[in-house]
């Protein structure tokens, strides 16, 4: 018997963003915090469930276990397509979507996995937070060329809204943080106040990050 979606997550990660695309298709789902980083039973859980110790996890009606944020909105896509979280095949914002999906799940996010904790990566070394500033500098150098390659209005994508406007959401909270965004990806910053005003899912960023 289904018992629905369970989703593992953890206020102010990436979970929000496939908890705010849940809410937006309207599929009922629970939320699960979970510490990742903190030694305990939930933090087992999360490692039984996905041995990356990663969140989001979802746990699929018939038990069987999706990660990784990008995969689960495309999911979600597939069953109510009618959210629009992903442009149809066939529309001309699509491969503009896909593009710029995987740009920030492949080229953006990783270096928040490794720049947030540098001496998990680099055990031994006598300053490890060179990782971090390594991958900070170029984190912003990644975010201005995507300001600079897109011309939202008020959208990602233009007038079509899309998954992607709830990445930028929560990851202009994420390092460098909201004012360096403000000064310098004001696109992106826009496009994150748009989000805010969203009233499905305005309640859970401002729980998430505020």
């Amino acid at each position: 018997m289904s018992e629905g979606y369970r989703l593992l997550g953890c206020r102010g990660c990436g979970s929000v963003i496939v908890e705010a695309a849940f809410r937006l298709a309207g599929i009922p789902y629970e939320a699960e915090e979970v510490d990742y980083d903190e030694p305990g039973p939930a933090r087992d859980r999360l490692l039984a469930l996905n041995p990356l110790g990663q969140v989001p996890t979802l746990v699929m009606p018939d038990g069987s276990v999706m990660t990784e944020s990008a995969a689960i909105i495309l999911l979600i896509d597939d069953k109510v397509p009618e959210a629009g979280l992903v442009p149809p095949a066939g529309a001309a914002e699509r491969a503009v979507f896909l593009r710029w999906l995987i740009f920030i799940v492949a080229a953006i996010y990783p270096t928040s996995t490794y720049g947030d904790d540098p001496k998990k990566w680099l055990p031994g070394v006598p300053d490890p937070t060179v990782l971090r500033q390594a991958t900070d500098r170029h984190r912003e150098r990644l975010w201005k060329f995507l300001d600079s390659s897109i011309a939202p209005h008020p959208w990602f994508l233009g007038s079509r809204f899309s998954a992607l406007d709830l990445y930028v959401g929560a990851m202009t909270n994420w390092r460098p943080r909201r004012e360096w965004f403000a000064k310098e990806c004001p696109k992106l910053a826009s496009v994150a106040a748009e989000v805010m005003r969203l009233p499905t899912v305005a309640s859970l960023y401002r729980q998430h990050f505020d």
